[in-house]
């Protein structure tokens, strides 16, 4: 008689637990299962549309699109965390309801655990909000040249890797990688907002007539414009300002050239080596270090 209660017993027992699975543990995990193939979905999907807004960038309108394509791959990035987050949620209050877990129970000790998290996590929810104005006001995005001013007046300065809603990631020129919290940062620098400026200083001998080296500076700026391999990168003719230094036998004049976004270090460069070139060969006494036969100097 007891053996058979205990087989009864045990049987019940089974048929409740092959019950349980059946009902509630499997569409749990398919639940589960289902959540993780659609946050996968997302991801590949506005991975594969951040891809063409790349590629896209360096057609038509160079600076519009890539203005654009930096923009869009921030918000692509909220967009992201925002679907993602919203999937986890709903499947974790729905697998909570077919576990039996009474999820309107919660609210109240979830307002309280909220309120204990907002008072321990003010850092995260200040990082959080500085990151969406960063995107949404587009002060910088991928790509950027910018210098983050932290407190305590220290700068961290890099091209953007990556903007999110709560860091931004800097790549240094001696290539390391640096994650700042937005909420740490008191002001940004864009250095390649909307457009840049090339500035080149030439020193010329006093003696040199001031009118003549305007009237030839002007010439070979539009001489650069108009070359094919630095043509594209700027937006317009490099023009000169003036004098910006006098001093005993030499006085300094400025030349600026407006620029595609972060080309502003190679425009720089190339155009220095084309104004000092190209006013040697008409022989204008140019003070400079530059020697056109020694490569290694152009800097």
């Amino acid at each position: 008689m007891q053996t058979d209660r205990l087989v009864d017993s045990t049987g019940r027992a089974l048929h409740h637990l092959g019950d349980w699975l059946y009902i509630t543990a499997l569409p749990a995990s398919l639940w589960i299962i289902g959540g993780t193939l659609l946050a996968k979905f997302v991801d590949w999907v506005l991975e594969r549309f951040e891809t063409r807004v790349t590629a896209h960038s360096t057609t038509g309108d160079a600076l519009v699109m890539a203005e654009n394509a930096k923009y869009l791959r921030a918000m692509l990035q909220v967009v992201r965390w925002t679907l993602i987050s919203l999937i986890a949620l709903i499947v974790a209050v729905r697998v909570l309801t077919m576990l039996g877990v009474p999820v309107a129970g919660l609210v109240g000790p979830g307002a309280l655990l909220g309120a204990a998290l907002g008072f321990g996590a003010q850092r995260i929810v200040q990082d959080l909000m500085a990151g969406f104005f960063v995107v949404t006001e587009k002060q910088y995005g991928y790509g950027d040249l910018v210098c983050l001013v932290l407190p305590s007046a220290v700068q961290k300065e890099g091209h953007v890797e990556d903007v999110s809603l709560r860091v931004t990631r800097l790549r240094t020129i001696d290539g390391e990688l640096i994650t700042v919290p937005n909420g740490q940062v008191i002001a940004a620098i864009n250095q390649s907002k909307d457009w840049a400026r090339a500035v080149v200083d030439v020193d010329f001998a006093a003696h040199v007539d001031l009118r003549v080296v305007n009237s030839k500076l002007a010439d070979i700026g539009e001489s650069f414009r108009k070359d094919k391999d630095y043509g594209p990168l700027l937006l317009d003719a490099p023009v000169p300002l003036g004098v910006i230094e006098m001093g005993a036998d030499t006085y300094t004049i400025r030349i600026v050239a407006r620029t595609l976004p972060g080309k502003q270090f190679e425009v720089s460069r190339d155009l220095r080596i084309f104004l000092i070139e190209a006013l040697r060969q008409a022989g204008i006494d140019v003070r400079s270090g530059y020697n056109p036969d020694t490569p290694e100097d152009e800097e």
